[in-house]
């Protein structure tokens, strides 16, 4: 048994994690639920974090999982906003995303 959030093992008969209180999996189900890079493919690429937040909330009610990576630098003295912010589906739902995309674009 595993701990799904902090990745603690944990012998058989154990169902809850003392350090988390979430719910324990089995060994099989958390190396299946496991978020490998070669899933996920960038539908989408801007610089304003609400554009980003926006379009997530699009897909995401469109029941599509999106995960955003968000390459802003703090550390980075400059005027202006640098940031590079991309989106990012599951290669089965590629099509899906580019396409809600285009559509809301379209739109403006």
């Amino acid at each position: 048994m595993i701990c799904p959030k902090c990745e603690y093992e944990y012998h058989e008969g154990i169902t809850v994690c003392p350090d988390c209180n979430n719910e324990l999996v089995t060994h099989e189900n958390f190396k299946g639920n496991l978020v490998n890079p070669k899933d996920w493919v960038i539908v989408y690429s801007c610089a304003d974090s609400v554009e980003a937040d926006m379009l997530k909330a699009n897909l995401e009610g469109a029941d599509i999982e999106l995960l955003i990576l968000n390459q802003n630098d703090s550390s980075f003295p400059v005027v202006g906003d640098l940031s590079v912010i991309k989106l990012l589906v599951k290669k089965s739902n590629v099509e899906d995303a580019i396409s809600i995309i285009n559509d809301i674009n379209r739109e403006e």
